[in-house]
């Protein structure tokens, strides 16, 4: 017999579930709450209210990227490092999509979330940093001091907006897909290309090749 989810946990993982499906402006604690099959004063003696909610699942979303974001000891990098990184990316972007479609609206909404999210901003680009510089220390990418800092950079700019740069752009919202996002994991990638050293070039052009994802003349439809 499977063990009972704890109600605060079914609380977090339905909301998550709305989130994700309609938008987190569009969902309501009544509505979590109808959702769960609760009044909303149960829902209430868990959480004071939706800020309280969302900071408990960028909790759940920042623990998750501190994980993965990180050089391993010991060892120097890979290329099957590099998929690694950008395969657990994409799966954080995707369980946590909401987060991504309407940062900025969560965040004004919450200063202290929004300072906490600074602060992991900060602390990822610190992270992110080390790891190319790995890549350039294992002779993947040929690099200097000034290009690590500026791909980190960039990096950093597409993983944030890329669900929004999808919303705005082709108004995807609520059909939001893992292939649109693995496109946005293809542009970091792509970022790299010219910096990957001739013996790390076949592997690299092989893991954009899996990775890339047609837009599907959707450049063409936005132009007509």
């Amino acid at each position: 017999m499977a063990p009972r989810v704890k109600t605060r946990d079914r609380i977090v993982a339905e909301s998550l579930e709305l989130f994700n499906a309609q938008g987190e402006r569009n969902v309501t604690t009544n509505h979590i709450a109808a959702h769960l099959g609760m009044s909303p004063g149960n829902l209430y003696y868990h959480f004071r209210n939706k800020q309280a909610i969302i900071a408990e699942l960028f909790a759940q979303y920042e623990a998750q990227v501190d994980q993965f974001l990180r050089r391993p000891e010991g060892r120097a990098l890979t290329v099957a490092d590099k998929t690694f990184y950008l395969e657990a990316l994409l799966a954080a972007m995707w369980h946590y999509r909401f987060l991504h479609r309407d940062l900025e609206h969560l965040l004004e909404a919450d200063p202290e979330l929004a300072a906490r999210y600074r602060t992991f901003a900060q602390r990822c680009m610190v992270q992110a940093q080390g790891i190319y510089q790995g890549f350039v220390e294992a002779g993947i990418l040929l690099m200097e001091a000034a290009q690590v800092e500026a791909l980190t950079l960039n990096s950093w700019i597409i993983m944030t907006s890329w669900v929004r740069f999808l919303c705005t752009t082709f108004g995807s919202h609520g059909d939001l897909s893992q292939d649109m996002l693995r496109r946005g994991i293809y542009q970091v990638l792509a970022l790299e290309g010219g910096y990957a050293s001739a013996e790390a070039r076949p592997a690299v052009e092989a893991l954009q090749q899996k990775l890339f994802v047609p837009l599907d003349g959707r450049f063409d439809g936005a132009a007509s």
